[in-house]
C-alpha cells in the first residue's frame, strides 16, 4: 500500500458525523465544512457542522443519563477506560497518522502525543476506584463528620487543535472515572483525532450520552448557550487566555466550576554553572516540541552572559540541522503551522523584534510552496522591549537575551502576565530550589525540557489558567465534596 493509499485508508475509517447520545447523526440543517492538510493547504475529508440546536441536543444527552452514569460502579467505569487505552496502544500508528494529516506535526512526534494521550485513559483508569471521603469523630466529641466525594454533573469541554488527541484524553478520562458526563468541542482545525476517539471509547463500552462530540465552526455561537444551560455544571477550556477570558465571563452566569488551561509564556534559565549540553538538549525539545505550538514551549531564553553567544550559536546549529517538510514524510523534524493566520503572527513578531534592533542568527522566515512552514528561528541581542518576549510565539522561534545575576534572571523571568511553565538549568541545588521557589508559574522543569507527565498535575497561575489537570489532583476538578453531620 502506496502512502498516499494509506492516508485515504485510514481517512476512510474516522467517524464525520456529529456523536449525541450514542448515535452519529448529521448536523441540523446537513452543514459541512472542511478539514484542511496544513501542510498542502488542500481538503482532506469534510465533518458534519453543528448548530445551536445540535449543541442543545448534546447537553440534553449528557443531561439525561449523568444520574445512571454516576452511579455506574467506579471499577466499572475504569474497566473502560482501560479497554480504551489498550485500543489507543493497538491502533497507535493509524492514530498518528491521522493527527499529522489534519494538525501537521511530524509523525514521530504525534506517535509520542498517541502514547502521552492514551496515558491519562490508564491512570483514570486506576484512579477511578480510588475516590473517597472521611469519616471522624467531631471534635466536640458529640457526633460525627463525614465527607463523599460526587461526580459534578455534566461538563462542556473545549479542546485545541495543537494536541487534539492528549488534550481530550486529559479531560475526558478524569470526567468518566469521576461519574460525569460531558459535551466536547474539538477545534475547527483539528476535529478528526476527537472523533477517532469517541468510536473507540464507543467501541470500549462507553454508554451512549456519557460522551457527546460536536464538531463546528462556529465555536463561540454554539457553546454560549451551553454555559449559560443551567443543565451544565463545569466548563474546562484549553486555548488562549483571550478567549479563555470570555468564557470565565459566560460561565459567571450559572456559577460554573470552571477549569482553564490558557497561554503561557515560558523562560528557559541557563545560569552560568549548568550543563551546557544538556542546557542546549532541554532547550532544542522546549522549544521545537509540536513545532513550537505549545504552550509549554520556552517562548524566551534567559541565558547568562558568559554563555549567551556560544548557547545561541549551538542553537542555531541544532534548529538549522531540522528538517522542514509534511509531517508524513522520512526524516522530518518540522512540520508546518497550523494555518497561515499562526504564520503571521509569527512573521510579525520576528520582524517587530528585528525593527527593535534584534539579529537574526538563522532562519526569520516563511518557507516558500504550499503549507504554512516558516524556518526555525534563532534571534539575538534581543531587546526587553521586543513583543516576543512578552507575547505566546506559538512557533519555530527562539528569541535569546542575557542577564548577570540570579535577581535579573529572575525578574525576567517573572516579567509577563502568564505562569505555566518555566525552564531552569543550574547544578547549584540551593539556587535550583530558590529559583523554582521565586518563579511565578504553575510547573518548573529542573534540568529538562519536558514538564508533561499524566501523573503529575498540569496547570498554570496569573493568566494562564486555574485548576489542574492530571495526577491526584485532576479527577478533583469534576467531584463536588459533601459534608454529612451526624448526631450520634
Amino acid at each position: 500500500m502506496t502512502g498516499a493509499e494509506r492516508e485515504r485508508t485510514v481517512l476512510a475509517r474516522v467517524p464525520t458525523e456529529l456523536y449525541i447520545g450514542g448515535k452519529w447523526r448529521a448536523a441540523s440543517g446537513g452543514g459541512k465544512f472542511a478539514v484542511e492538510d496544513p501542510a498542502t493547504t488542500e481538503p482532506l475529508v469534510e465533518v458534519a457542522d453543528a448548530q445551536v440546536d445540535d449543541a442543545l441536543a448534546a447537553l440534553a444527552a449528557a443531561a439525561e443519563h449523568q444520574g445512571e452514569w454516576a452511579a455506574t460502579a467506579p471499577r466499572d467505569r475504569g474497566e473502560i477506560l482501560r479497554r480504551a487505552y489498550e485500543a489507543i496502544v493497538a491502533q497507535a500508528d493509524d492514530l498518528a497518522l491521522l493527527m499529522t494529516l489534519e494538525m501537521g506535526k511530524s509523525l514521530t512526534e504525534s506517535r509520542a502525543e498517541i502514547t502521552y494521550a492514551a496515558e491519562f485513559f490508564r491512570w483514570f483508569s486506576e484512579e477511578a476506584a480510588r475516590i473517597h471521603g472521611r469519616y471522624m469523630l467531631n471534635t466536640t466529641g458529640k457526633g460525627r463528620i463525614i465527607t463523599m466525594r460526587q461526580p459534578v454533573g455534566p461538563c462542556v469541554f473545549v479542546t485545541p487543535w495543537n494536541f487534539p488527541t492528549a488534550m481530550g484524553t486529559r479531560k475526558i478520562a478524569p470526567a468518566v472515572a469521576a461519574g460525569c458526563t460531558m459535551v466536547v468541542k474539538p477545534a475547527q482545525q483539528t476535529p478528526l483525532s476527537m472523533l477517532a476517539l469517541a468510536k473507540i471509547l464507543e467501541e470500549a463500552g462507553l454508554p451512549g450520552g456519557v460522551l457527546n462530540v460536536i464538531t463546528t465552526r462556529h465555536s463561540g455561537a454554539v457553546i454560549e448557550p451551553l454555559l449559560k444551560d443551567p443543565r451544565t455544571r463545569k466548563l474546562s477550556f484549553t486555548g488562549s487566555t483571550e478567549v479563555g477570558r470570555r468564557l470565565i465571563e459566560q460561565s459567571a452566569e450559572q456559577v460554573l466550576r470552571v477549569s482553564m488551561e490558557l497561554g503561557g509564556n515560558a523562560p528557559f534559565i541557563v545560569f552560568d554553572d549548568a550543563d551546557f549540553d544538556a542546557a542546549v538538549e532541554g532547550a532544542v525539545i522546549a522549544k521545537m516540541r509540536n513545532v513550537g505550538e505549545a504552550c509549554t514551549a520556552a517562548n524566551r531564553f534567559h541565558v547568562h552572559e558568559s554563555l549567551a553567544e556560544r548557547f545561541a550559536q549551538e542553537l542555531a546549529e541544532r534548529l538549522g540541522a531540522m528538517k522542514v517538510g509534511r509531517g508524513t514524510e522520512e526524516g522530518v523534524d518540522v512540520g508546518p503551522l497550523i494555518d497561515e493566520n499562526q504564520r503571521k503572527k509569527v512573521e510579525e513578531l520576528v520582524a517587530d523584534a528585528v525593527s527593535r534592533g534584534a539579529r537574526v542568527l538563522i532562519g526569520g522566515k516563511r518557507v516558500d510552496g504550499p503549507g504554512y512552514f516558516y524556518e526555525p528561528t534563532v534571534l539575538v541581542d534581543v531587546p526587553d522591549d521586543a513583543r516576543l518576549l512578552r507575547e505566546e510565539i506559538f512557533g519555530p522561534v527562539a528569541p535569546v537575551a542575557t542577564f548577570t545575576s540570579e535577581e535579573q534572571a529572575l525578574s525576567a523571568a517573572n516579567r509577563t502576565e502568564y505562569g505555566l511553565v518555566a525552564y531552569v538549568y543550574t547544578r547549584d541545588l540551593n539556587r535550583a530550589i530558590r529559583v523554582s521557589e521565586g518563579i511565578e508559574s504553575g510547573m518548573v522543569g529542573l534540568n529538562q525540557g519536558v514538564v508533561s507527565n499524566p501523573a503529575a498535575p498540569f496547570g498554570g497561575v496569573k493568566q494562564s489558567g486555574f485548576g489542574r489537570e492530571g495526577g491526584f489532583e485532576g479527577i478533583g476538578e469534576y467531584l463536588e465534596t459533601k459534608y454529612v453531620a451526624l448526631a450520634t
